[in-house]
């Protein structure tokens, strides 16, 4: 926790920024060890050059705070009291009052941004997410082995949602049964909606899972995670049910060398965008180009979609701790929709696939 501060004050400075107020779920968690869902009450943790770490949380969440580790100021407060009041007051007191303070763009509400000004009158808020995306894409060894456990579950769910198939069983059921084996090894929850599609709906890349039934001649799509210890995991797996056509293999396929072409050439340097053009490029030359219809893949850790976006244009050059999923797709209506997806994690020797989920066609009788 304390290197983490440090890293941020570290950055900050070199940004000319002397604070931070961090109040997204994941960035609380990553900077305090902390993990809780808030609802509608204010958690923030505010980082200075000028005063000591500050945690802000709800009084009835103090003692959980300082079993996670906390071992700086808390200021906590009922629910009848204005924590920006008490925040306020506290850096005024000790007169240390800040000129600039970062906070998360896509996160700060408009309403706590101007609560923020309300008090901080003249102080300016600038954008400071990035500072933190920069420090949470680079995973230290506990979090690569969180993330190896969090692939190994997925992996597990994989596996039950396969073993879950049969003539007449909804996709409901199946997600059903995949989350229940799932509680009972122990995960702190599903890092997203599970998804099992069947049949022609296979073809919408985020389509809905529903009471529809798996049929003889299915395609079926998984696509979920976990959440291990605070980190996320992200897994696709497409299989068929009792057969499949010839079209349905050819897409098979096709996806399946393009996300291995993109695992070969994941090497320390290479730009992220370069992954997404060589998939699509494989699918592309196959003559379905136009049914790819998302990005290679996304960062992953405390979130399940974090930084980096790994679309075409993305020129940021691959390091060693990086965590990341290549899901190449083809999506044709009427005929079929497969995504295979893997976790990536980088390593100065080159990639290591976290996932292990068999990806060779599998027809399920």
């Amino acid at each position: 926790m304390a290197e983490r501060v440090e890293a941020l004050l570290k950055n900050m400075k070199s940004n000319n920024i002397d604070s931070m107020f961090v109040t997204s779920q994941a960035n609380v968690y990553y900077m305090t060890n902390y993990y809780t869902d808030p609802h509608e009450r204010l958690v923030a943790v505010y980082i200075s050059n000028n005063f000591d770490p500050v945690l802000i949380i709800p009084a009835m969440e103090e003692e959980d705070a300082k079993a996670a580790g906390w071992q700086y100021e808390l200021i906590t407060y009922q629910d009848h009291e204005n924590p920006w009041e008490k925040f306020y007051q506290t850096l005024h007191h000790n007169k240390k009052l800040p000129q600039t303070i970062g906070v998360e763009n896509s996160h700060l509400t408009l309403d706590r941004y101007q609560t923020l000004q309300k008090f901080f009158s003249n102080t300016t808020v600038i954008d400071g997410e990035e500072l933190l995306a920069n420090l949470r894409v680079i995973k230290s060894k506990q979090e690569y082995e969180r993330l190896k456990t969090a692939a190994d579950l997925a992996d597990f769910g994989i596996k039950t949602g396969i073993q879950s198939i049969r003539e007449g069983v909804t996709e409901l059921e199946v997600i059903a049964n995949i989350e229940y084996e799932l509680k009972k090894q122990g995960i702190q929850e599903m890092s997203f909606s599970t998804m099992t599609l069947s049949g022609a709906k296979t073809a919408s890349p985020h389509g809905t899972p529903s009471m529809k039934k798996i049929n003889s001649g299915d395609i079926v799509l998984f696509d979920l995670g976990v959440v291990y210890e605070g980190y996320c995991s992200d897994i696709s797996r497409t299989v068929a049910f009792k057969s499949l056509t010839e079209e349905q293999k050819t897409i098979y396929n096709t996806v399946l060398q393009a996300e291995q072409k993109a695992i070969d050439a994941s090497k320390i340097g290479v730009a992220t965008g370069q992954l997404d053009q060589i998939a699509r490029n494989h699918i592309a030359d196959a003559g379905y180009g136009d049914y790819f219809t998302h990005r290679i893949g996304h960062g992953l850790g405390i979130e399940t979609h974090e930084y980096p976006s790994m679309h075409g244009n993305n020129d940021l050059p691959l390091k060693a701790g990086m965590c990341y999923t290549i899901e190449p797709g083809i999506y044709v209506p009427g005929v079929a929709g497969v995504r295979i997806e893997d976790m990536i994690y980088m390593t100065e020797q080159g990639p290591e696939v976290l996932t292990k989920s068999p990806k060779d066609l599998q027809i399920i009788d």
